[in-house]
């Protein structure tokens, strides 16, 4: 398995060297490695085992460097930059010719973020180059949130995690770019679409893709359990399955109690949204690791971050 360690300076010799470490953000752990060396990037796509078609998201330490990966930054996007960068923001641009092109998957755009997770931006601003660095799991399965969740699932692929805590916020970044005059949501994550419209107006939020997808974090299945996991809505009797010691739910505030409560996570005894978030991933993995047949999750009420942590659950489900 790999070291975990909270060596940062381990990590940058790691790095500059070519190698593929996972290190901690403030949304999910990332698989990062060098975005300027296309064999590092291979790296990253191959012990994913993610298509060569999803693109990557590269990761800087400051707008100074944001600038330095892209020819342009459209009107419409500076206030959300100046708002949410650092944090979960990340902003699909039109790319500069320095970012090779297996990051983008042959894209004109990329996808670019700040993160604010002390331990990273020490280690961003400790490089003279970007990080490419998608979710720190195998393709399609539910996100890490610790450093543990990695070093179960790609600990025997990678010699170091760089061990931050568990993540504060528990969901990707939300996605943004512009097409012609409108600014489009390609990915609902860690900031609301309800504060994204606060600060730029109405937006597009665009729907997942099965292939080809415009930016990264848009298939149509993904971040699920092995589990066959289903979707219901809040308040939902679950009757298709008679033995309800091989059903495990997903709540949102309050068990099921047709089932028994060792079966079931709850989300957020208070319905905060925030907590349901941050909990949401290593809930989905708890229940996963039970010996379970099947898999409820309740949907959450269709604003704030309930959007964000819904569509993961439609994507888990396949629905």
């Amino acid at each position: 398995m790999a070291i975990i360690g909270k060596d940062v300076n381990e990590a940058v010799f790691l790095l500059r060297h070519g190698e593929v470490v996972a290190l901690p953000t403030e949304t999910v752990y990332g698989l990062a490695g060098n975005a300027m060396i296309p064999e590092t990037v291979i790296k990253i796509f191959e012990i994913k085992q993610r298509p060569f078609f999803d693109p990557l998201i590269i990761h800087v330490p400051d707008k100074e460097a944001l600038k330095k990966y892209t020819t342009e930054i459209p009107v419409r996007l500076q206030p959300l930059m100046h708002a949410f960068m650092p944090g979960p923001l990340t902003l699909l641009l039109p790319k500069s010719e320095k970012i090779p092109d297996i990051v983008t998957s042959g894209s004109p755009f990329v996808a670019v973020r700040i993160p604010s997770h002390p331990l990273m931006m020490e280690l961003l601003h400790k490089l003279d180059f970007p990080l490419a660095a998608p979710s720190a799991n195998p393709f399609g399965y539910i996100s890490p949130t610790s450093a543990e969740h990695v070093d179960l699932q790609l600990g025997n692929k990678i010699s170091y995690i760089l061990d931050g805590g568990p993540c504060q916020i528990g969901v990707e970044s939300t996605i943004a770019g512009m097409e012609g005059d409108d600014i489009v949501i390609y990915r609902k994550g860690g900031i609301p679409v309800e504060d994204i419209e606060r600060i730029a107006g109405k937006v597009i939020a665009k729907s997942a893709s099965t292939s080809n997808p415009q930016a990264p974090g848009m298939m149509e299945s993904h971040y699920a359990p092995r589990t066959p996991l289903s979707v219901i809505a809040a308040g939902d009797q679950i009757t298709e399955h008679t033995n309800p010691v091989h059903v495990g739910v997903l709540c949102f505030q309050n068990y099921h109690a047709e089932f028994p409560t060792t079966n079931q996570r709850i989300l957020s005894t208070s319905g905060n949204m925030g907590e349901a978030a941050k909990n949401l991933f290593a809930m989905m993995r708890e229940l996963d690791a039970l010996p379970l047949q099947h898999i409820y999750a309740e949907l959450l009420p269709e604003y704030g971050l309930g959007r964000a942590i819904n569509d993961r659950l439609r994507r888990a489900s396949g629905q």
